[in-house]
Parts: structure tokens; C-alpha cells; sequence
């Protein structure tokens, strides 16, 4: 553990949160895998305290930071090509009430982000057989559930838009509608966890009028 003594707690949350989002934006770590890597760099040790870590808030934050320094001339274009992917896919999917969530919905996503959808619908089986249909091929997982409910399914696939395009990662995780019974709650700074296709047009307009983005 760390000697509290020979370190100041906010400067290492706030090295360790600008190490993580360097990582996250350079080499497309999770959050998690960053925030582990960066407390190693910072202070040397496999283990600290959970208090004297960032939270993702502050992590995100300076991925922005970061973005806004070092990514300006690529990474606004790589965040509107993934947000068009996730609303033809929502259009795609629109049977089953996709929402977008993630970096791509809040903004950070770059060139290792992959896309993040929820569907709700009564029988989540039948997104399974929609893609079988389209000929898609895709990997079975789980994701803990945004409620913390246990796990969900999620359905994961390489997307190419067309010939000469990198591929994309997409993962669907699906819910039940009881699942999105509710208003979707914003956080503590009036953003929206997950968001509809209209939503998501909404950002695509702003960015193209040269608004801010917002996702609230």
C-alpha cells in the first residue's frame, strides 16, 4: 500500500487520471486497465488504495483534455464516423429500441472505440436471429448490467462500412423492455448515460453546424 505520508492524494489522483487517459487515448485501454496501469506508473506499486484513485469522471475528463491537445486534427472525424455507424445500425435494430451508449454517445471515443448499443425488447433472442439472417457472424458475451443486475448478454462483431474501411466493433447487450421502464436518469452534470437514434442525429447536426455537442 501506498505511505500515505510521502504523497499528496489529489496530486496522485491527478497524475494517475492524466497517465490513464493518455492510455486510453493513445492505446484504447478500458478504463479500468488504464486507471491500473497508470497507478503502477505513478507510484510504482501493483496496489493502492481505492481513495486514492480517480474515478472515471476525472479520467474522462482528461481524455478530453488530452483529445482537445494532442487528437484535434483526427479525433472529431473518427467520433462522427463512429456515431453515423452506431445510427445505421439503430435504424437497423430499430425493432428492438436501441439506445447508444459510451464513448462514442459522450464524446471520447477515437480510433480504438468501438461502438456500444443496448436494445430493448420482449424477446432479446430475436436480435440473435437478425443478425444470423444478415449474415452475420458474431462472438457471445456478457456485460454487467448498467443497474448492476447481474450480467446481460451482448452480442459482439467486426463491422466493415464498405471495402477500404477499417473495420468497427459493435456490441449489442441485450435487455428486456422492463429494463428501460423509467426516465433515463442524467448525472450529476446533466449528461445522459444512454440516448436514442433521434438523440444521436441531434449530435451528428451539432457537430456538422459547428455546435458544441451535448448529450443531455
Amino acid at each position: 500500500m501506498v505511505r500515505k505520508s510521502h504523497f499528496d492524494p489529489q496530486r496522485v489522483r491527478e497524475e494517475i487520471a492524466i497517465a490513464a487517459a493518455r492510455m486510453i487515448a493513445e492505446d484504447g485501454l478500458d478504463y479500468s486497465t488504464a486507471k491500473r496501469k497508470a497507478a503502477r506508473q505513478v507510484v510504482g506499486e501493483t496496489r493502492i488504495a481505492g481513495d486514492w484513485l480517480p474515478d472515471n469522471d476525472q479520467i474522462e475528463e482528461e481524455i478530453r483534455e488530452y483529445q482537445s491537445l494532442f487528437q484535434s486534427d483526427s479525433q472529431p472525424a473518427m467520433l462522427r464516423r463512429l456515431r453515423e455507424i452506431a445510427v445505421e445500425w439503430m435504424e437497423r435494430l430499430a425493432a428492438f429500441n436501441p439506445y447508444l451508449t459510451g464513448a462514442v454517445l459522450n464524446g471520447t471515443a477515437g480510433e480504438h472505440s468501438d461502438v456500444h448499443l443496448q436494445v430493448f425488447c420482449d424477446n432479446p433472442k430475436e436480435v440473435a436471429i437478425y443478425l444470423l439472417n444478415a449474415n452475420i457472424q458474431y462472438d457471445v458475451s456478457e456485460t454487467r448490467h448498467f443497474a448492476g443486475r447481474g450480467m446481460i448478454e451482448t452480442l459482439s462483431f467486426l463491422w466493415r462500412p464498405s471495402r477500404g474501411e477499417d473495420p468497427v466493433g459493435m456490441h449489442i447487450a441485450l435487455y428486456d423492455t422492463d429494463d428501460l421502464r423509467g426516465a433515463v436518469r442524467a448525472d450529476a452534470r446533466g449528461r445522459l448515460s444512454r440516448a436514442n437514434v433521434q438523440a444521436v442525429r441531434a449530435l451528428l447536426d451539432e457537430s456538422e453546424s459547428g455546435e458544441t455537442p451535448t448529450t443531455n
